[in-house]
Parts: C-alpha cells; sequence; structure tokens
C-alpha cells in the first residue's frame, strides 16, 4: 500500500503542476503550449483518480491525494515563478523631477519614457518601464538605489502595439 500511496502523490503533483502551468500560460496568450500541456495533464490526472477510486475504501489513499494536490500548486507556483514568462510595467514617480533616473536605467537596457506629474507636493516625475519578468527583481532593485523613496507600481501588461518594445518583442 505504501508504493500505492507514494504513486498517487508523485501523480497529483505532477499533474497539478501541469494543470497550473497550463492555467498561467492560457492567461498569458500562450494556448498553443498550453494545449500541449494539457493532453499530459489529463492523462495524468486519469490515471492519479483512477488509482484514488481503486483505493477509496482507505482513508489514507484521499488524504495523500488531497496533500498531492496542494503540494503540487505549489510546485506549478514556483516552476513558473522560475521561468518568468512574459513581461512587467513599472510605473515609478520621483520626487525629484531632475532625477537623473531615466538616463541610468536607459544605460542600463531598459526602456523608458517619462513625463513630469504634478503631486500634492509639487512636481513628480513619472516613469513607465517595460521589462522582462527575469529582470524584474534587477530593475527594482536598481530603481531603489537611485530614489530609494520612489513610489512604484507593478502590472503585467498582455498585449502590445507600437513602439520600442513591440518591434522587439518580434524579433
Amino acid at each position: 500500500m505504501g508504493k500505492i500511496l507514494l504513486l498517487i502523490f508523485v501523480i497529483q503533483i505532477i499533474y497539478v503542476s501541469a494543470f497550473t502551468l497550463r492555467m498561467i500560460l492560457t492567461l498569458k496568450g500562450q494556448k498553443y503550449i498550453a494545449a500541449a500541456i494539457s493532453t499530459a495533464e489529463i492523462t495524468i490526472y486519469v490515471l492519479g483518480l483512477n488509482l484514488v477510486l481503486q483505493y477509496l475504501n482507505q482513508a489514507s489513499s484521499l488524504i495523500v491525494y488531497a496533500v498531492g494536490y496542494a503540494l503540487g500548486i505549489l510546485a506549478g507556483a514556483w516552476i513558473e515563478e522560475k521561468l518568468a514568462l512574459g513581461y512587467v510595467t513599472l510605473q515609478v514617480i520621483c520626487n525629484r523631477p531632475d532625477a537623473n533616473m531615466a538616463a541610468s536605467l536607459r544605460e542600463q537596457g531598459y526602456g523608458v519614457t517619462t513625463w513630469l506629474g504634478q503631486g500634492r507636493d509639487g512636481d513628480r516625475l513619472v516613469l513607465q518601464i517595460l521589462s522582462k519578468r527575469k529582470s524584474q527583481k534587477s530593475l527594482h532593485k536598481s530603481i531603489l538605489a537611485l530614489d530609494p523613496k520612489a513610489f512604484v507600481i507593478t502590472l503585467e501588461p498582455k498585449q502590445f502595439h507600437g513602439g520600442f518594445w513591440a518591434s522587439a518583442l518580434r524579433k
């Protein structure tokens, strides 16, 4: 019975990790990759469910199935975080309109658009920066190194059209 429980556990982790990745890829517009993953995902699901149903009279198989499901979600999220698919947009508001942040970030290879904004206490420099998600942490560190009091908002764009990044994304 121990081998069956281990098999149920492993199948659940693999299945739910695939499920989590498929959902994330679908939301990010990667429908063909998501469809390919779903083929393996459903096969694994049916095998795991079949095992649980065979041993339904044993509570341990249902418990292992449920725990495997929970760990599969964590594993899938961890894998997606490591893959860091897609892009992020950071909107940064600096208290100093004369800040040299845009030039510094451009030197690091980031595309930056700036404009002057009006805040409660006066003029503010507003920057919009598009970056690969893999670069998000280093970009955030760079921003805070340049202005530790910067206000930063991070968004995940889904579509791009025109501009510097759109032509670079097609390549």
